[in-house]
């Protein structure tokens, strides 16, 4: 049995066919993945993203920190702006591709589950000499909301400040609603956001979109 996300029961309420996937029992399909492909082109459709790992980077050389550690220069993007970049190892090859967070004085990373521990690892490794705190976030669930219709969706089925966060947003923007974090970020070329919030949040989130016409 591997690892769970807050979602498992839920996807097996929905069918979900749960498969391994980087030591997590994670859904490959509801049924039928060309519908479930359609519904993303055409309409809004959610995908449990909470195998990711969220990793949260402070002190007062977060910066200098991960201007050593990332392929980017994260000093490009203003406070409330993500990038998308990799991890580099002393030969300049890639360990990982990630997305950063960029707060006023703090950064969130999204790396892959499936190389959690080298990731991590090297974080760690690479941290010496700077006064920097690397805390990782199993607390907290991932939900992408992706599709032509999903943010007037989230619009709705969000709190007013959700809500306004989510109409307000650039392109790989974000914005924190308390202790979601809300972006317009997403990997399928469609429009849409990803919610990072706590895992005890996740399932009544999933119930909601589900109710208002989004498809698992």
């Amino acid at each position: 049995m591997g690892h769970r996300t807050p979602l498992y029961d839920a996807h097996l309420a929905a069918g979900g066919k749960m498969v391994d996937f980087g030591g997590w029992d994670m859904p490959i399909h509801y049924g039928s993945q060309l519908e479930e492909h359609h519904a993303v082109r055409q309409h809004a459709g959610a995908f449990d993203v909470s195998h990711m790992t969220v990793v949260d980077v402070q002190g007062g050389d977060a910066r200098a920190y991960l201007r050593h550690l990332l392929a980017n220069d994260i000093d490009k993007v203003k406070a409330g702006r993500a990038i998308y970049t990799c991890m580099l190892n002393e030969r300049g090859g890639v360990v990982d591709d990630l997305i950063v967070y960029k707060g006023d004085n703090d950064y969130r990373l999204v790396v892959n589950c499936a190389t959690r521990e080298k990731d991590l690892d090297w974080m760690e490794n690479q941290a010496g000499g700077f006064a920097v705190d690397i805390h990782e976030r199993p607390d907290l669930a991932m939900i992408a909301v992706q599709g032509p219709e999903a943010r007037a969706i989230l619009e709705k089925v969000l709190c007013e400040a959700g809500a306004k966060a989510v109409a307000g947003l650039p392109f790989f923007g974000f914005e924190y609603v308390g202790e979601w974090l809300i972006a317009r970020t997403g990997y399928t070329g469609e429009d849409g956001a990803e919610i990072i919030l706590p895992g005890i949040k996740a399932e009544d989130l999933w119930q909601r979109l589900v109710d208002a016409g989004v498809r698992p």
